[in-house]
């Protein structure tokens, strides 16, 4: 088993049904056979020489669309979105993309270089509008990452998790989640690494193929510092991947790494402790990598 097919990501919330005949015709696609792809493309369906892949949220597919459309990255493969016959990014819940070869493998290190070469071309993006906004009743599962991120950043992290059940009701893991993040949040210390345009959900969806450059499907974007977007791989990595514990100092050269590692395990936390499909197996992995970033401290 993959570290992440039990862990609760952005990448893991798609569904399995494969995209409808309208959808496919919208998108000039008829007479062809979907074929499934897995959590490699958040379950998207390869048509060809190009991939549907179903929509949580309309205005972040969008978003990344556009900027996928033409963003210039060196070394690094970007699946470009295909538009619908009457050009639009997102039609009836799906989006479409070109086809890229390749799997995602434990190769962390790298993943890290691919998330500073990224970030390196997004630094120059304006925020937007939707990430400036904060999750609203009724919740969907996009606003769980929404609040979890929050959660790590603000002053009272308990605040701003609305979606955790009274204590009374917590799950043991849950209950140990949550004793994490309070404990973590007493270690925060101002930081100073200015906010951009990041991708917050590397793991597991960077593609490798043999010794070729690596591709990245989608952007699931975040306003957070460059920084934290490479520990929340590096925390992944740790946590579900079997990294080797090394992986944290190969990196200490970034801006202020252990507080963006702080942040990054409190996120994940967070996520673990609101998300509905979270699984007891994810939490010791995540409380050890709790343990060694408190050692960096």
């Amino acid at each position: 088993m993959r570290g992440w097919d039990f862990v609760t990501t952005a990448a893991s919330l798609s569904t399995t049904v494969a995209p409808p005949e309208h959808v496919r015709s919208t998108f000039g696609l008829r007479g062809v056979e979907p074929e499934p792809l897995g959590l490699d493309w958040d379950g998207g369906w390869r048509c060809g020489d190009v991939v549907l892949t179903p929509v949580a949220d309309h205005a972040r597919a969008a978003w990344s669309a556009k900027v996928r459309e033409t963003l210039q990255l060196d070394g690094v493969r970007l699946a470009r979105p295909v538009r619908s016959t009457d050009g639009r990014y997102v039609a009836s819940g799906w989006r479409c993309d070109t086809f890229i070869e390749g799997t995602p493998e434990p190769r962390y290190d790298e993943v890290v270089s691919v998330a500073n070469r990224l970030h390196a071309a997004t630094a120059g993006l304006e925020r937007p509008r939707f990430l400036a906004q904060g999750p609203l009743a009724p919740w969907i599962q996009v606003d769980t990452f929404v609040a979890a991120d929050r959660a790590a950043w603000d002053s009272q992290p308990m605040r701003v998790m609305r979606g955790i059940a009274p204590p009374e009701t917590r799950s043991p893991d849950t209950a140990r989640s949550v004793d994490a993040i309070v404990r973590l949040a007493s270690l925060r210390k101002p930081v100073k690494t200015p906010p951009q345009l990041v991708h917050g959900d590397l793991f597991g969806t960077v593609l490798f193929t043999g010794m070729g450059t690596p591709g990245i499907t989608d952007i699931t974007p975040y306003w957070r510092p460059a920084p934290w977007a490479a520990a929340v791989s590096v925390v992944d990595a740790l946590s579900w991947g079997g990294a080797d514990d090394g992986l944290l100092e190969r990196w200490e050269e970034l801006p202020e790494w252990p507080q963006m590692l702080l942040r990054a395990v409190m996120f994940r936390l967070a996520v673990h402790a609101m998300h509905p499909r979270s699984t007891p197996e994810a939490f010791p992995g995540l409380q050890r990598t709790a343990d060694l970033v408190r050692l960096m401290l």
